[in-house]
């Protein structure tokens, strides 16, 4: 027979079918209960005797062997997710949960001449985009605040641990079976070690992979080609938290051009003046511009603007021209003690500096100078000045 296709959902095994995971535990099938990309899902139960319930706590997921998504995850768990690893860092960290799923076993099965690769994992209930459809995309502002809580200690110990998980979306956040207020980041099928024994993998653009993932999340890096990194998941995460509060991106209108969304992304463009617009209303809660700028600033996060030239006033050129025409025969020599900055803009960025402080900072020869405080901290432009009062001569 030959070996069914790459990457193709799995012929469904029959219910009742025994798996023998590598510790020699035996798992009987129940009935399908959802799918991934390359995967079924079924109930499972090591009751052998009992058809399996509806209230059981396992799930089984099966790939064909010659899948890859799932011998990545089976990877990761057995590299990064040991339960003693995993108790040991919450100890550290003073945690009492850590939403990364539970592993019990793994194995390969055969059936009917075809392999299967198989993974047992403790069953989670409903997934978060099923959440937010039926919120019309949105969630609550405290519910947002939790689940960043959730997915940065999940991220903290899976870099710890050498791997990211380079998938972050809705669908791969799950809630708890039996406690929904849990929420668990599942999945790690594109999870990859970025530091195998500690040695760190090159940081280099591959534009033939470019744009990889789910295009609204995808990071600047990934646009890039560049492989998947711990910045990148931490961005994907911010996008992500971005549009469970707001029900919208700001590319959302260009999702089909990656190009296109990959530029929205990186336009220096603050988006204070767009988050107020896409906030869940709620009369209890209203935000300004204002705030919006304020918290974004007081997290660190700095947007560029275009430091614009002032206009020049026909004092200002009458000056300048009868200065060059003055020295209109100057030798090279000359000309090269003068101190040339052409309006060059200079910003301390993050400096919270006065007029005096700056007069300060400026060196005695700039004696003619443009300034002016901006979000951004101290920016002014320095116009020409010879360096010596001799004006160039030797």
């Amino acid at each position: 027979m030959a070996p069914p296709r790459k990457r193709a959902l799995p012929a469904p095994l029959p219910d009742g079918f025994t798996l023998i995971d590598t510790e020699k535990k035996q798992w009987k099938l129940g009935r399908i209960i959802g799918q991934g990309g390359f995967g079924l899902i079924y109930l499972a139960s090591q009751d052998m005797e009992m058809p399996v319930g509806e209230d059981s706590h396992f799930v089984i997921k099966v790939e064909y062997h010659e899948n890859g998504p799932l011998f990545s995850e089976l990877k990761f768990y057995q590299r990064a997710a040991k339960p003693e690893n995993m108790q040991r860092w919450m100890r550290s960290k003073t945690l009492d949960f850590l939403g990364i799923p539970a592993y019990w076993g793994s194995g390969l099965a055969e059936h009917n001449g075809t392999r299967y690769r198989f993974m047992v994992m403790d069953r989670l209930g409903s997934d978060l985009q099923k959440v937010c459809d039926r919120n019309g995309g949105k969630l609550k502002k405290h519910t947002v605040l939790q689940l960043g809580r959730v997915l940065l200690d999940v991220l903290e110990y899976i870099h710890d641990n050498e791997y990211v998980h380079a998938d972050i979306k809705a669908a791969n956040l799950m809630l708890g079976h039996t406690d929904p207020d849990k929420v668990y980041l599942a999945d790690y099928g594109l999870s990859y070690r970025y530091s195998p024994d500690g040695v760190h993998k090159e940081y280099k653009n591959n534009p033939k992979k470019g744009h990889n993932g789910t295009i609204e999340y995808t990071s600047i890096d990934a646009h890039n080609g560049v492989a998947p990194s711990r910045r990148g998941d931490l961005e994907v995460l911010g996008f992500c938290l971005l549009h469970w509060l707001c029900g919208a991106l700001p590319w959302d209108s260009v999702l089909k051009n990656p190009i296109q969304v990959q530029e929205a992304k990186t336009r220096s463009r603050p988006p204070s003046l767009w988050i107020p617009l896409h906030l869940p209303i709620d009369p209890y809660y209203n935000v300004s511009t204002r705030t919006v700028r304020r918290e974004l600033r007081e997290m660190g996060f700095h947007g560029q603007t275009t430091a614009h030239k002032p206009k020049i006033t026909m004092r200002n050129a009458k000056c300048r021209l009868e200065w060059c025409k003055a020295r209109r025969h100057w030798t090279l020599e000359q000309w090269k003690r003068v101190l040339w900055t052409d309006e060059s803009p200079f910003t301390v960025w993050r400096a919270n500096l006065g007029l005096a402080d700056a007069r300060r900072m400026l060196p005695a020869q700039m004696h003619s100078a443009n300034w002016r405080n901006n979000d951004l901290g101290l920016f002014f432009k320095v116009w020409a000045k010879p360096l010596s009062s001799s004006e160039g001569k030797s």
